[in-house]
């Protein structure tokens, strides 16, 4: 039986950009540590895992450089290969924002207020939760191959896909209550740390709404 690896030889067409996103998600799995270690004040522990996802971010950068070279230009394939870089640059975001947090807290001494430690650590962790459900979407893209983008495995990533749009509102939510929350604490702290949160909250949001691009151009390739 002839199977889409067997056609190029072997090499499973898209496992380099399947590769990226499991590396991009190991990266971030440990903003939720890091974040949890700001707020109890644990600068080892957060120093060990800036440290990790810094060491981990290096890695999606080799193997974008791969995927480039290796995802298939043949016209017979049946997904345009723009719409594959487009997911690849959103899986390289991901891991962009992870570094950027752990190198804000590195560079500098965050006052974290009370009434934001334990929504910060679960808005970190729902977002680092939409990014792991992402990864579940592109670990079917061979099976999707293989089937010629029908039937059940089609129903499957429809399903994810939604939860992930789901999941991903939640976020949005959370991160709104954190601004409402920082906006009203405005007086009581210096500006360049109001204007750092702003931006810290922003960066923890884009895990889930890169990570929900990802999954929504999915969406969108199965449909064409």
């Amino acid at each position: 039986m002839t199977t889409i690896t067997s056609l190029f030889g072997g090499h499973a067409p898209f496992s380099e950009l399947q590769a990226h996103m499991r590396v991009v998600n190991e990266c971030a799995s440990h903003t939720p540590a890091l974040m949890r270690a700001l707020v109890d004040g644990n600068q080892e522990t957060l120093k060990e895992k800036a440290k990790l996802i810094f060491k981990l971010e290096e890695q999606p950068d080799t193997l974008k450089h791969a995927c480039r070279l290796h995802l298939p230009t043949r016209l017979f394939m049946p997904v345009d290969r723009r719409d594959l870089l487009d997911v690849l640059q959103f899986q390289d975001i991901i891991a962009d924002r992870a570094e950027d947090i752990a190198g804000i807290f590195l560079q500098r001494e965050m006052p974290t207020p009370d009434p934001m430690k334990e929504l910060l650590v679960e808005l970190t962790e729902k977002c680092v939760d939409v990014v792991g459900m992402t990864t579940k979407v592109i670990e079917l893209f061979d099976e999707l191959l293989e089937v010629g983008f029908r039937g059940k495995v089609v129903e499957r990533v429809e399903a994810l896909v939604t939860e992930i749009n789901i999941a991903e509102g939640e976020a949005d939510r959370l991160e709104r209550e954190l601004s409402r929350i920082l906006f009203s604490l405005e007086g009581e702290l210096d500006l360049m740390s109001v204007v750092l949160w702003y931006r810290i909250l922003e960066w923890i949001g884009d895990l889930a709404d890169y990570a929900e691009k990802v999954g929504n151009n999915f969406r969108l390739i199965i449909a064409r």
